[in-house]
């Protein structure tokens, strides 16, 4: 179990399931230590083979309301906030590369930097009167972990342009019809709700990992790089042992009635 003053990492009640919590009074705030410990779980959570599915959770009132502004450097000549944002943007890429299939549990508002947060995993569920947005533009700046990226490839580039441009929020039934949550559930049931969707996969053939992998490293590639990655994980994928399982299940008793080991 991964304790950290903001963040932990502790399994569910269903098998395989961990839960990463945020807890950081009032709102969740993300400022350079958050994101350090965000960093810290995920690279944790990555070596864990008991580990098939991760919940990322603000707990039942807010997911992250943003970055801690205070923090901001705004004095002297010298306004660069890099050292501030790369915790969390490094955090957000190990995120986005776990083995493991991940959604993130929505109560509340996931704006700004949490917004970015709640991007970097596979998917993401939210309550009924959860809102989301990329406000940065209403402080005179822009996102700078992920929302200008990350925003465009989950909801194509002119929504993404009209959320960025404007700052406004995104209550959960839009954010459903562009495609930015896979289910809305209500508000009390969103914990449970994303345990039940990544649940199936942690039994899930050990070929997982390499098709996320194929989809996530082809993503910024041309199609013919991207292609040869997916060769790669395509080869690697027949060195599994489920590979040998599910092609054996399949001709002797037909599709869908394997049972994998996940190695």
């Amino acid at each position: 179990m991964q304790m950290g003053e903001f963040v932990n990492v502790e399994m569910s009640d269903t098998e395989g399931v961990a839960i990463m919590r945020i807890d950081r009074p009032k709102v969740n705030a993300i400022d350079r230590q958050l994101g350090e410990e965000l960093l810290a779980a995920a690279t944790e959570i990555e070596g864990r083979e008991d580990i098939g599915a991760v919940v990322l959770w603000g707990g039942p009132k807010i997911f992250a309301a943003g970055a801690d502004i205070a923090k901001f450097p705004i004095e002297g000549a010298d306004r660069n906030p890099t050292d501030y944002v790369r915790p969390l943007i490094e955090a957000n890429a190990k995120l986005e590369g776990l083995p493991q299939i991940t959604v993130s549990a929505v109560n509340g508002v996931a704006l700004g930097g949490g917004c970015e947060l709640a991007m970097a995993t596979d998917f993401r569920v939210c309550g009924e009167s959860a809102r989301f947005g990329q406000p940065e533009i209403l402080l005179g700046i822009i996102p700078g972990a992920g929302g200008t990226q990350r925003l465009p490839r989950l909801v194509g580039i002119t929504k993404a342009k009209e959320l960025n441009y404007s700052g406004r929020m995104v209550k959960a039934d839009e954010a459903l019809a562009i495609g930015l949550v896979s289910a809305v559930h209500p508000d009390e049931e969103v914990l449970a709700g994303a345990i039940a969707m990544v649940a199936p996969y942690v039994n899930g053939p050990a070929a997982l990992k390499h098709v996320k992998k194929a989809m996530m490293d082809g993503l910024h590639l041309s199609l013919s790089d991207a292609l040869d990655v997916e060769l790669v994980e395509f080869v690697a994928s027949f060195q599994t042992d489920d590979a040998v399982t599910g092609i054996n299940s399949f001709l002797e008793n037909g599709p869908g009635k394997a049972t994998f080991e996940g190695r």
